[in-house]
C-alpha cells in the first residue's frame, strides 16, 4: 500500500483520522459528484473530483499537514475528510471538515474529528489562529462551527474568491 510517509495520525473515542490513501479516491469522487458538494466547491466532474483529490495529497507533502481521512476504529472505510488546510490562495490556516455520506450525519462524526484536529493544530502544529471558511446557506456546518466554540469574525480577512464564506474563529484555549 502507498502511504504519505511521515504524516501523523489522530485517535479520538471512535474514530481515527489518518492520511488520505489511494483507496480512499472513490469515496472522495463519488461526494464529490454528488449534489451533497455544493458547499465546499461541486459537484464536479470525475476528472476534476480526482484532481482535487490529488491536491489534498499534495497538500501534505508541501506543508506536512493536510485533511484527514476520517475512519471508524476497526475499519478503514472512508467516512469524509477533516483537518487542516492552508493552500496558497487562502488568508488564515483553517480546519474544515466534510461527511461523504449522508447517513453518518448526526452522530458526532464530525465534531469529533474537528475537534481533535482543532486540539492538533494548537499543542501540535502551535497554530495561533484557526478559522473555518464557510459557505452562508451551509447552516449544518455554521450550527457544527459554533458547537465547536467558535464565532463569527466579521473582520477577518475574506477569502477572495468569488464564492462568499463566512469566517468562524475558533477560541484559543
Amino acid at each position: 500500500m502507498i502511504t504519505l510517509t511521515g504524516t501523523p495520525t489522530l485517535d479520538t473515542e471512535r474514530l481515527h483520522l489518518r492520511a488520505p490513501r489511494p483507496h480512499d479516491a472513490a469515496a472522495f469522487i463519488r461526494f464529490y459528484a454528488s449534489d451533497r458538494s455544493r458547499f465546499t466547491g461541486g459537484p464536479k466532474t470525475e476528472r476534476a473530483a480526482w484532481d482535487f483529490f490529488c491536491t489534498e495529497l499534495g497538500h501534505w507533502v508541501m506543508h506536512g499537514f493536510g485533511m484527514f481521512t476520517v475512519t471508524r476504529h476497526g475499519d478503514d472505510a472512508a467516512l469524509g475528510i477533516v483537518g487542516h488546510w492552508f493552500p496558497r490562495t487562502r488568508p488564515e490556516r483553517e480546519v474544515g471538515w466534510v461527511l461523504f455520506n449522508p447517513a453518518d450525519e448526526g452522530q458526532g462524526i464530525a465534531r469529533e474529528a474537528a475537534q481533535a484536529c482543532i486540539d492538533h493544530a494548537w499543542n501540535g502544529l502551535r497554530w495561533d489562529t484557526i478559522v473555518s471558511y464557510i459557505d452562508p446557506d451551509n447552516a449544518a456546518s455554521i450550527a457544527l462551527a459554533e458547537r465547536l466554540g467558535a464565532t463569527r469574525d466579521p473582520n477577518a480577512p475574506p477569502l477572495g474568491t468569488d464564492k462568499p464564506a463566512l469566517v468562524y474563529r475558533h477560541p484559543k484555549p
